[in-house]
C-alpha cells in the first residue's frame, strides 16, 4: 500500500482515538470530587494584599531560580531573606493577616519563612564552596510549604 493510500485508511481511526480520548478525559474531569480545602475568608482588603503577596512570592522564588542559575548565589540569598525569609514578615504585614488564618495555616506560613531563611543561609554557603546541592535541598523546601498550605486552605 502507498504512503498516502496508508494515511487515508489510518486518519480516521486516529481520528476515532482522539475523539474516544478525548472523551475519556473530559468525563474524567466532570466528575472531579469537590474542593476539600479549608476555606478562609479574609476581609476584603486583607484578601487582596494577601493574594498579591503570594504572587509576590511565586515571582520571588522565580528570580531566585533564575540567580541560581547563573551562579549569583549571594543575589539568590539576599532575594530569599528580603523577599520570603523570617526578615520579610514586616513588609507583608504577617502579623495583620495572621489573625485570620487557621493554625495550620500560619504553621505553614511560618514553616515556609522559616525555610526560606535556612535556603538564603545555604544559598549564601554555595557561593563561597560552590555547591548547589544542599541549596537547592534547601530551595525545595521553601516551595513544599508553599504546596502544603495550597492543598490544605484556600482563599474565599
Amino acid at each position: 500500500m502507498r504512503p498516502s493510500a496508508l494515511a487515508l485508511v489510518l486518519a480516521p481511526v486516529a481520528a476515532a482515538g482522539c475523539v474516544s480520548i478525548s472523551a475519556t478525559h473530559q468525563a474524567a474531569h466532570s466528575s472531579a470530587p469537590p474542593d476539600g480545602r479549608v476555606e478562609v475568608v479574609f476581609p476584603e482588603p486583607l484578601r487582596t494584599h494577601t493574594l498579591a503577596n503570594m504572587r509576590d512570592h511565586l515571582l520571588a522564588l522565580q528570580e531566585i531560580q533564575q540567580a541560581l542559575a547563573a551562579g549569583a548565589h549571594d543575589r539568590a540569598a539576599d532575594l530569599a531573606e528580603r523577599r520570603l525569609g523570617m526578615t520579610s514578615l514586616a513588609a507583608h504585614g504577617a502579623h495583620d493577616v495572621a489573625k485570620f488564618m487557621p493554625g495550620g495555616m500560619q504553621a505553614a506560613g511560618t514553616a515556609m519563612h522559616r525555610s526560606a531563611s535556612r535556603f538564603a543561609v545555604e544559598a549564601a554557603n554555595a557561593g563561597a564552596t560552590g555547591d548547589t546541592r544542599k541549596a537547592l535541598a534547601a530551595l525545595a523546601d521553601v516551595t513544599a510549604q508553599c504546596v502544603a498550605c495550597h492543598a490544605a486552605y484556600r482563599m474565599k
